[in-house]
């Protein structure tokens, strides 16, 4: 019987963090460890690399997600393995796990098989306490904001316009609207708001995006808060927060290290959601594994068109980095369901059958992410995450499929079963495609309309026919327009489960309508946010919850975790 990701996971021999550290080029004095096996890394390591030449930066994204799963963390980082078996200093950057879908129905994110890293029990929980930083920051700014309401109110508020809600690290659907204050006096102004989930906190994005103390705490004062009776808005910076807020940040601000299973180094560090936000770990941890290797393997969330879309619109120009390719991951039996396959997901033998005609049909999703990847300027490589029961047809059909839709290059990989020695053909075709510098292009101009922005993303990105605003939605647009926000990138929050708007439409949809139900304005992490469709900032639960397999043995040590 095969192993469990946790039992491999702990059947590893790891090594000091200290010696990773090390290995790397980083001093002692740079190295804050949090136990044995992970540590923080000081800030003021990229003040004494930052001469160096940053490395090449390979992006991993996918085709649009399915329940039989694509494998992105595992090749992510079976990627890197890879390149190091090559004899290439490589590097993963990935994000940190929220321990809502960690309790909820998607699990860990600590990648599985023999491409993970480790320790995986402490990452999927609460690892260096980054994200319950992030909840207190946030919160605190939610407490004094209700004080300020409560002491006279002497920025003139409008308690029916408060726009800061709460935030906990859950899925919790109980909480996505709640009354506060309730009965008044003492117990301070009765309102209505609710709680997002901390992955989708902006105190999340703007930790993710910040590049130093100074920008951290400009970033959280520009937060807004609300708007006064007059309709003007009013910040955190207003409230005297934003220092506060910083302090409570200033651990969290540093990148995280740890190890992978063949003893080389990973950065995890910030975990904002790719729906609603921007879906990719910090610029710090970037900027500090672009001086320190030859080659930074990143993971963005979901498809290209969320968090690949969202890395290089929005973090690329915040950080000034330049991508060098993209490897988009798929697997046969997902094809199989964005073909249109007669698929049952809870019986294997069904995603089992042979079925060109269903991989070739869902191959038009892969296609579409191909050539999203190419509108940036960058080669595209696939990655097919190759299972149990796929057979050499299907994966031919696949490579052809890639090849002709512009792929500079389709292997398969076996990182999850074999871990680096399963990528080494995955890492030279990497390496030869990032040999000539890619031409990367961000998808838009700042200076364009906000609609036009989001019209740019929808049609050339999703490939929708047009777009519609509510009245609401256009009314906001005005707003931003006035307070000089209308410069700003767009961060689309839709599903990941399509390329359009509904979660049904699989494959390539084409020439639908995109529907933005709502926006908001993150302008202390810089973007602007669009609504489409039916998106929650608060995840629940599904019938069966991870939770409950999930215990403590009589050793103290963590089960079921996956």
């Amino acid at each position: 019987m095969s192993l469990s990701d946790l039992e491999i996971a702990r059947n590893a021999k790891l090594v000091r963090i200290e010696q990773i550290a090390e290995s790397l080029g980083l001093t002692h004095e740079e190295i804050e460890p949090y136990g044995r096996h992970k540590a923080k890394i000081g800030l003021q390591a990229l003040e004494r690399l930052k001469a160096r030449p940053d490395g090449r930066y390979i992006c991993v994204t996918g085709i649009n997600p399915t329940p039989l799963g694509e494998g992105k963390t595992v090749v992510t980082i079976g990627l890197a393995q890879a390149l190091r078996r090559l004899g290439r200093r490589a590097l993963s950057t990935i994000r940190q796990p929220s321990m809502g879908p960690v309790f909820g129905v998607k699990g860990g994110a600590t990648g599985g098989g023999y491409s993970q890293v480790v320790p995986m029990e402490e990452i999927n929980l609460h690892f260096t306490g980054d994200f319950h930083a992030v909840a207190a920051a946030h919160n605190l700014l939610a407490a004094l904001l209700d004080n300020h309401l409560y002491q006279g109110n002497k920025l003139g508020l409008d308690p029916e316009n408060i726009l800061w809600r709460r935030s906990i690290d859950l899925n919790d659907r109980a909480l996505r609207r709640v009354r506060i204050g309730v009965g008044g006096g003492s117990n301070g102004i009765e309102r209505e708001t609710g709680y997002d989930i901390t992955a989708g906190s902006e105190v999340m994005a703007i930790l993710s995006l910040a590049q130093n103390p100074r920008d951290l705490k400009e970033r959280l004062g520009r937060i807004l808060v609300g708007l006064d009776a007059g309709g003007r808005p009013v910040t955190a910076r207003a409230l005297e927060v934003a220092g506060a807020m910083a302090a409570v940040l200033r651990d969290a601000l540093k990148p995280n290290l740890v190890q992978n299973l063949e003893g080389g180094g990973a950065f995890i560090h910030c975990g904002p959601f790719a729906n609603v936000a921007h879906g990719n770990n910090s610029v710090l941890a970037d900027r500090l594994a672009l001086k320190l290797a030859d080659f930074v393997v990143t993971e963005s969330g979901f498809g290209s068109e969320c968090g690949a879309e969202k890395l290089f619109d929005i973090k690329c120009r915040v950080a000034g980095f330049v991508p060098s390719a993209a490897v988009i991951v798929c697997s046969i039996r997902a094809l199989k369901l964005h073909g249109g396959a007669d698929v049952d997901t809870k019986n294997p033998s069904s995603w089992k059958r042979e079925d060109l005609q269903a991989v070739k049909r869902g191959s038009a999703n892969l296609a579409k992410h191909i050539e999203n990847i190419r509108q940036f300027g960058l080669p595209a490589i696939v990655a097919i995450n190759r299972f149990d029961g796929d057979t050499p047809a299907e994966i031919e059909e696949v490579m052809a499929q890639a090849r002709q839709a512009g792929a500079v290059a389709a292997v398969p990989v076996e990182v999850w079963a074999r871990g680096g020695d399963g990528g080494l053909e995955l890492a030279e075709a990497v390496v030869r495609a990032t040999e000539t510098p890619a031409s990367f292009r961000p998808l838009y101009g700042l200076e364009l309309g906000i609609e036009q922005k989001i019209e740019t993303i929808a049609t050339k990105i999703y490939g929708a026919r047009d777009v519609t605003y509510t009245e609401a939605v256009r009314r906001k647009f005005d707003f931003y327009r006035r307070e000089g926000w209308s410069a700003l990138p767009i961060c689309m929050a839709k599903t990941p489960l399509s390329l359009s708007h509904d979660p049904k439409l699989k494959g390539r949809p084409e020439g639908f309508t995109l529907p933005v139900t709502d926006v908001r304005i993150a302008a202390g992490a810089g973007y602007i946010y669009p609504l489409v469709g039916n998106i929650m900032t608060m995840p629940g639960l599904p019938p069966v919850p991870s939770a409950k397999g999930i215990d403590l043995d009589d050793d103290g040590r963590v089960q079921g975790l996956s």
